[in-house]
């Protein structure tokens, strides 16, 4: 395959030379939990796979006359931009280049952090999508909090370079499916080249647990004729479980402060363990808003923090409580009505969120969506201004950024254009919500990894046609 072999090969011959290296709304991911996970020291590594990311090379860069979008809220009309060392340096209104600085005049174009989805298949789901490459979801039991999403990343999916490209997009979460009420652990990656998972995995980044309400796993394991059937049944073997985990944790806290004999180990319950210590982010499919409340109350129940209700259409109904709890919602901008429990969904779900001071952001969910978010983040402010109210470019713009960094507790390294931050930076070919426009140049740590202006830095994929008979070249 073409695009594998010459990316495979850049990603080898690039990570040689490559470097090592206003009130918000606060949530369960506002700080990155302390990495000390279950048993460190006693018998067992809690990161056996870890992140072996390396930078791609950058040189400094400064773009002028832009107006800036920092992901914060904040804008700045005819702005500047600085990063070097994969570092964003500067951000303001007139900023003195660098000897040696790559400067790109940005007249008439914006500039912003790259975009976050929060709700990635991609890898996990890859294209082709046929049954082989079916490794999202593990549906023989309720239960399999023993699974972890990275296991199953392809990271030769050409749908990585299609969301770089098309849609901007330097950081996902890769979730498994929805159709277990414990679903497993995902996965945070970085949006570059890399022949492993762990050549993408973001450094640092907390795992999160995919868990599932409503209609998913009632239906799934219904049909097998098994619990849960109902949505009563849902609840009753989260319980079983969460119970379950508390008494793994203090059997595991004893031994690891008293020492003696180590309790027999159950990945699962590592997880679970791991969840009750705050050191994963429950990122909990949801729909209906009496079942997140359920959800919310049976969090207190146990001990834990639910982080984001994904899909959440109807967030707009429980936005206080939502608030009140310090959980976010990731959320579509108009896509409903495919099942029951979607129906009562509307357009200004997201923006009502942002009015009320709850923590929103879009996600996708979806291999084509993801690639324009962008455009979805338009159409919910469409929608709010129908309803009779604005929300500025700036504040939008958090929903792409920002809202989606703290929900992967990563907000403390990327997610806005801030000094010291990562240099994800996106600048787009005009207003980015128009749908017109697209990615210009995308930098991912400071390092050029689309220019949609150099044909060799435009990812080709076998699965497309009116490809040259060689090289990399559309």
């Amino acid at each position: 395959m073409i695009r594998i072999i010459i990316g495979v090969t850049a990603a080898a011959s690039l990570a040689a030379c490559a470097a090592s290296a206003e009130d918000k709304p606060k949530t369960a991911a506002s700080d990155a939990p302390a990495q000390r996970g279950p048993g460190k020291g006693k018998g067992f590594d809690h990161n056996p796979y870890p992140s072996t990311y390396k930078p791609y090379p950058g040189v400094p860069t400064l773009l002028t006359n832009v107006t800036v979008l920092d992901g914060e809220g904040g804008r700045i009309d005819n702005g500047a931009v600085l990063f070097r060392d994969g570092k964003i340096v500067e951000v303001g209104q007139s900023i003195a280049a660098p000897e040696g600085a790559s400067v790109i005049d940005g007249r008439g174009k914006y500039v912003t952090p790259g975009v976050i989805d929060v709700h990635s298949h991609l890898g996990d789901y890859p294209s082709p999508g046929v049954q082989a490459h079916s490794d999202g979801n593990e549906m023989t039991g309720p239960v399999t909090a023993e699974v972890w999403a990275e296991h199953s990343v392809w990271p030769q999916d050409p749908g990585f370079s299609r969301a770089l490209a098309n849609g901007g997009v330097t950081t996902l979460q890769i979730l498994p499916g929805s159709a277990n009420l414990f679903g497993g652990r995902s996965v945070t990656l970085k949006n570059v080249y890399a022949r492993t998972m762990q050549g993408m995995k973001f450094p640092g980044a907390p795992y999160g647990l995919k868990m599932a309400c409503g209609e998913n796993p009632k239906r799934v394991y219904g049909g097998k004729g098994r619990m849960p059937s109902t949505r009563m049944g849902n609840i009753a073997v989260d319980r079983a479980t969460w119970a379950k985990a508390q008494e793994y944790k203090r059997r595991w806290d004893k031994y690891e402060e008293k020492g003696g004999e180590a309790p027999a180990r159950d990945l699962a319950m590592d997880t679970l363990r791991g969840v009750l210590d705050g050191e994963i982010i429950i990122h909990n499919h949801c729909y209906r808003a009496d079942e997140m409340a359920i959800v919310l109350d049976m969090a207190k129940e146990f001990g834990y923090k639910v982080g984001t209700f994904h899909h959440a259409v109807e967030a707009y109904k429980i936005a206080d409580l939502l608030k009140a709890n310090g959980t976010c919602a990731a959320v579509w901008a108009d896509w409903w009505g495919f099942k029951m429990e979607s129906y009562d969904a509307i357009g200004e779900n997201l923006a009502i969120l942002e009015r009320e001071g709850a923590c929103g952001m879009i996600h996708s969910d979806d291999a084509n969506g993801i690639q324009r978010l962008n455009q979805e983040i338009a159409k919910v402010r469409a929608s709010a201004k129908r309803a009779g109210f604005d929300v500025s470019e700036a504040v939008a713009w958090k929903w792409a950024a920002i809202t989606p960094a703290r929900a992967l507790g990563i907000d403390k390294v990327t997610g806005s254009l801030k000094a010291g931050k990562m240099a994800d930076v996106v600048l787009w070919n005009g207003n980015p919500f128009s749908v017109y426009t697209r990615p210009e140049k995308v930098w991912i740590d400071g390092a050029l990894l689309y220019d949609a202006n150099d044909p060799k830095r435009r990812p080709v994929s076998d699965f497309e046609l009116g490809q040259p008979g060689e090289g990399d070249v559309k």
